[in-house]
């Protein structure tokens, strides 16, 4: 068994451009690319996980939330970086879903899916709620724009506590 780095999308590896739902606008964070390739060098299956309620709310289609991570993938690919997984939670939040983080589904779906340890496993996002479904899982949660500021600091934290 392997472990993974879940990483949240808005904020963490992209800009967070509140509800945005053109892939024209998609843009990568500083050091994303650097940061990722980094946990991967360590051995780190790279699953993004997200709250995506803008879908929930209908301020836009599912299929639109498709396109974004299409694009997600294409700028990713375009520094070398391949994704294992994106698994997306599209409910409002009023919704009592089990997989709207911090809510742990979406990392059970994704541990059985990729044969992945979560307790060897980090959870890396910019949200109070991507750090409480770290710990519900039994994971490491890391807080981007707390312990570290972008995901090079991440991956840097990953490696000192992976020794």
């Amino acid at each position: 068994m392997t472990w993974a780095a879940f990483l949240d999308r808005d904020g963490t590896i992209v800009v967070d451009k509140h509800y945005l739902a053109d892939p024209d606008g998609l843009e990568l964070l500083p050091n994303a690319l650097e940061g990722l390739r980094a946990m991967r060098d360590l051995g780190a299956r790279l699953v993004v996980v997200t709250n995506q309620s803008g879908v929930g709310r209908g301020y836009f289609p599912a299929e639109a939330v498709d396109r974004m991570h299409e694009r997600l993938r294409e700028l990713l690919a375009e520094g070398g970086i391949e994704l294992d997984g994106i698994y997306v939670c599209p409910h409002a939040p009023d919704d009592g879903c089990a997989c709207r983080k911090p809510g742990s589904a979406l990392f059970e779906q994704a541990a059985e899916e990729l044969e992945v340890d979560l307790g060897a496993s980090f959870v890396v996002g910019d949200k109070k709620a991507d750090v409480e479904a770290g710990r519900r899982i039994g994971a490491t949660p890391i807080w981007i724009g707390g312990e570290a500021a972008d995901l090079r600091e991440a991956a840097r934290l990953i490696r000192s506590m992976r020794g």
